[in-house]
C-alpha cells in the first residue's frame, strides 16, 4: 500500500480514539506518521510498548486489516501484552492479526509450506533435550570417540551449531573465534552439521533454530510464497530492533522489501547481546538500508527521577557508535545518584545490608529494591552478608552462586580430599566420569569404602576409614571395575585427589582449587558447558575468595550453609517472609525497574569487564550500554558502589579505581560517600 493510497483510503475516516490526547507529542508523531520505512528510538522508560499498541491500533482505526499487520516481538509475554492492550483499544476484531515472536511466525508459515522444504506440515519441534538426544544419534553414526574427554558434549556442539546459524557465519570461523579449544576436533564437529541436518528431515523434527533457518530457506527457494507474505502484510512492525540477530533481521528484509512499510522500534543505548548473536549494526544501519526512512526519537521518561537520568545521559555520551538522544524527565526533582567506594568487597556487602535495613526502616520494602552487577560472582560476599543478617533475597536466574554445577563439582573434590567419607561428594566426582551412571557409581563407593564403616563420633574409626579409602581407590579393586571408557579420567581424578591430600598443599584451599581446575576439571568444563569462559572466571573468584578461610574445612562448611541456607520462619525473622530484596545480572534486569537500585563492582576490570578492555572497542561501547541499561533501571534511589582493593590468586591484594564510566561523568552529577570506619550507614 502505498503512502498516497493510504491517504485517499482513510482521508475523512473518523477515529475512536483521540491519540492526541492519549500520547505526548514525540509518541503522537510516531503512531501517526505515515506509511513508509521508519526508525523509532525509544529511550529507556520512554513507553515503547504504549507506542507500538497505540500504533496497531491507529492503523486498524485506519481501516487497514488486521491480517494485514505482522507484529513481531521477543517474547510471548511482549506478544501477549501488545495484542490484549490492541484488543481493548479498538472495537474491531483483532483475531486476525498476526503477531508472536520470531519464532512463533516462523512456525505459523512453515506448518502451511513445509512440504516445499522436504518435510511434512505436521513436524515435530524438538526442545533442547531430544536436539541433544538426536545429536547423540549422529555422533554414533560418525563412530566419533566418545571417550575423548576434548570432544564437546552434544549440548556444547548445539551451542556452537546455534551461534553459527544466528550469526549465519560459517562454522569454522565460529570455532576459531569463540571456541578455540576445540581446534583439534573443528573438523569433526563440521562433518556433524549436515548429518544432524539430514537426521532432522528424516525423522520430520525441526529444532528451534530451524523454525528461522527453513523461513529464509522457503522463501529464497520459492519466490512465490514470499510474495504471497509480502503481499500479505503490508504493514510490519518489530519490538526490541536492537537485540535482532542475522537470521531474524533477513526475515524482516524479505518480508518488508516490496512494500517497506516497515516500523521497527528499539533503543540502541539498549544492545547488551551481542554474545548470543545480536548485531548492533542492525539498528544503527536501518536509516541507510532504507532510503528516505523516519527517524523518531522519543526521550520523555515516565520511570525516573531527573537526577538518575541526568547522570544516565552522561553515561552513554561517552559512546561514538550511537542515535544521539537525551532522556527528558516528567517526574520532579529528588535526590542525586551516590557513589560510594568500599574497601573491599566485604565492605560492600556490608553497606549494602545496612543501608537495606534503613531503607525498610523508613518505609520501602525490600522486593522494591535491586543488587545488580557485571557478573555473577561479584556477588559472591553479597549472598554471604544477606545470609548472615538474615535478609531474604531472590536471584533472578534462580540460582545461588554457590549451588551451581561448577562450584559444586569443584568443591566435591575438596570435600573428599578433607573427608573422604564424604559419600555424596565421591559419587558426584563419579558421575562426571564418562559412561558412569547411577548403578555403576554404587559399586565403586562399595568397593572405596570396602571393609570399614564411618563414625563421625569416633576419631580413630574416621582415620582409619580415610587411611582404607586411599588405599581402596589407589591400590584395591575400583580401578579395575571402572569402565573402560572411563578409565583414562578415573586414573587422573585419583591422582588429583592424592595431589590434594599431599601434606604440602592440605589446606590450602586457593591451591587445591587451581589443582582441581588444571589437573582435570578444565577439561571437563570445556567439553561440558557452553559458557566455559564465564564458569572458569567464577572458579578463579571463587579460589579468591576462599583466601578468607583459615582452613578448608571452613571454607567448605561455609559453602554448604549457603547451599542449603533457609531463611527462619516470619516468626523468628524479623523481616516478613514475602520480601525480598533481588540480585540479578545487569543483562537478566533488562526490561525491569526498582525504586531503589544498588549497582556494585563498579571498578575497572569488573564493570567494564577486563576482557573488554582488552578486545576492540566496541566491546568497551557494549560494556558501556550495559552500564546504562543498569542505570536506567532505578526510579528513585540509585546507589554505585566498587571496592578499592581486589584480591588476586597469587596473595597479593590490587588497587583499583572506579569504573571508567564513573570517571567520565562530570562531578556534580552525583554524591560521594565514604564508609565511615567501625560503622556502616550514611557516609558524608
Amino acid at each position: 500500500m502505498s503512502e498516497r493510497e493510504y491517504e485517499i483510503r482513510h482521508e475523512h475516516r473518523p477515529l475512536s480514539i483521540d491519540y492526541k490526547q492519549e500520547l505526548n507529542e514525540q509518541q503522537y508523531t510516531a503512531v501517526t506518521a505515515p506509511p513508509g520505512p521508519m526508525l523509532v528510538i525509544a529511550g529507556a522508560g520512554s513507553g515503547k510498548t504504549r507506542t507500538l499498541t497505540y500504533r496497531v491500533a491507529y492503523l486498524i482505526d485506519n481501516g487497514v486489516a488486521p491480517e494485514n499487520i505482522l507484529l513481531l516481538t521477543f517474547t510471548n509475554k511482549a506478544a501477549r501484552e501488545m495484542l490484549h492492550r490492541v484488543e481493548q483499544l479498538v472495537p474491531q476484531n483483532i483475531s486476525k492479526l498476526w503477531g508472536g515472536t520470531f519464532h512463533h511466525v516462523g512456525n505459523r508459515i512453515l506448518r502451511r509450506h513445509a512440504t516445499l522444504l522436504g518435510y511434512q506440515n505436521d513436524f515435530t519441534i524438538i526442545d533442547r533435550d531430544d536436539a541433544k538426544s538426536m545429536l547423540n544419534l549422529c555422533i554414533d553414526d560418525l563412530k566419533i570417540d566418545k571417550k575423548d574427554k576434548k570432544f564437546p558434549k552434544a549440548d556444547v556442539i548445539l551451542e556452537i551449531f546455534s551461534y553459527a546459524n544466528n550469526t549465519q557465519s560459517p562454522l569454522r570461523s565460529i570455532i576459531d573465534r569463540q571456541f578455540a579449544y576445540f581446534e583439534d576436533v573443528a573438523t569433526t564437529i563440521e562433518k556433524l552439521y549436515p548429518v544432524y541436518h539430514e537426521r532432522k528431515v528424516r525423522a520430520n523434527c525441526m529444532d528451534y533454530d530451524d523454525l528461522l533457518l527453513n523461513i529464509i530457506g522457503l522463501f529464497e527457494k520459492n519466490p512465490d510464497v514470499l510474495d504471497l507474505y509480502q503481499r500479505q502484510f503490508q504493514f510490519l512492525l518489530v519490538d526490541e530492533y536492537q537485540d535482532t540477530n542475522a537470521v531474524q533481521f533477513q526475515m524482516i528484509e524479505m518480508l518488508a522489501k516490496a512494500h517497506q512499510n516497515i516500523m521497527v522500534v528499539g533503543d540502541d543505548a539498549q544492545s547488551i547481546y551481542s554474545w548470543r548473536g545480536a548485531n548492533f549494526t542492525n539498528i544503527l544501519k536501518f536509516p541507510d538500508r532504507y532510503q528516505g526512512a523516519s527517524v523518531y526519537k522519543i526521550e520523555i521518561n515516565y520511570r525516573s527521577t531527573p537526577e538518575i537520568l541526568a547522570l544516565a545521559n552522561q553515561v552513554i555520551k561517552g559512546n561514538t557508535q550511537q542515535f544521539e538522544k537525551e532522556l527528558r524527565p516528567v517526574r520532579k526533582t529528588s535526590v542525586r545518584p551516590v557513589v560510594i567506594p568500599a574497601s573491599n568487597s566485604s565492605e560492600q556487602a556490608a553497606f549494602i545490608s545496612q543501608r537495606l535495613m534503613e531503607i525498610r526502616d523508613e518505609g520501602i520494602s525490600l522486593n522494591d529494591c535491586a543488587v545488580l552487577y557485571r557478573s555473577h560472582f561479584h556477588a559472591m560476599e553479597l549472598q554471604m552478608e544477606l545470609t548472615r543478617r538474615q535478609i531474604p533475597y531472590l536471584i533472578t536466574s534462580g540460582i545461588q552462586f554457590f549451588e551451581q554445577a561448577h562450584i559444586k563439582d569443584v568443591a566435591a573434590f575438596l570435600k573428599v580430599a578433607v573427608n573422604p567419607s564424604d559419600e555424596l561428594s565421591f559419587r558426584r566426582i563419579l558421575k562426571m566420569l564418562p559412561g558412569i551412571g547411577q548403578k555403576t557409581a554404587d559399586k565403586l563407593w562399595t568397593l572405596a569404602s570396602a571393609g570399614v564403616i564411618p563414625d563421625p563420633n569416633d576419631l580413630l574409626a574416621t582415620k582409619h576409614f580415610s587411611e582404607q579409602f586411599w588405599l581402596n581407590i589407589t591400590k584395591g579393586k575400583v580401578g579395575a571395575s571402572v569402565p573402560a571408557k572411563a578409565y583414562r579420567a578415573w586414573s587422573q581424578v585419583v591422582k588429583t585427589l592424592r595431589e590434594l591430600n599431599d601434606e604440602n598443599i592440605r589446606g590450602k584451599v586457593p591451591q587445591q582449587i587451581k589443582i582441581v581446575i588444571e589437573a582435570y576439571y578444565d577439561d571437563y568444563l570445556k567439553a561440558e558447558f557452553t559458557n566455559y569462559q564465564s564458569r572458569l572466571e567464577d572458579l578463579n573468584q571463587l579460589a579468591i575468595f576462599s583466601r578468607n578461610f583459615e582452613s578448608a574445612s571452613d571454607f567448605l562448611g561455609q559453602l554448604s550453609l549457603m547451599t542449603s541456607v533457609e531463611m527462619e520462619s516470619s516468626s523468628a525473622n524479623p523481616l516478613r517472609n514475602d520480601e525480598y530484596v533481588r540480585l540479578s545480572t545487569v543483562h537478566q534486569a533488562k526490561g525491569l525497574e526498582w525504586p531503589v537500585v544498588f549497582i556494585i563492582g563498579a571498578a575497572d576490570g569488573m564493570f567494564p569487564s577486563a576482557k573488554s578492555l582488552d578486545s576492540e572497542t566496541s566491546a568497551e561501547e557494549e560494556e558501556r550500554r550495559l552500564f546504562y541499561v543498569a542505570v536506567t533501571r532505578a526510579k528513585d534511589e540509585l546507589y554505585i558502589l566498587y571496592p578499592i582493593i581486589r584480591q588476586t590468586m597469587n596473595y597479593s591484594d590490587m588497587l583499583q579505581g572506579p569504573s571508567r564510566f564513573i570517571s567520565e561523568i562530570p562531578k556534580g552529577f552525583f554524591d560521594e560517600w565514604r564508609i565511615k570506619s567501625g560503622y556502616v550507614g550514611l557516609g558524608g
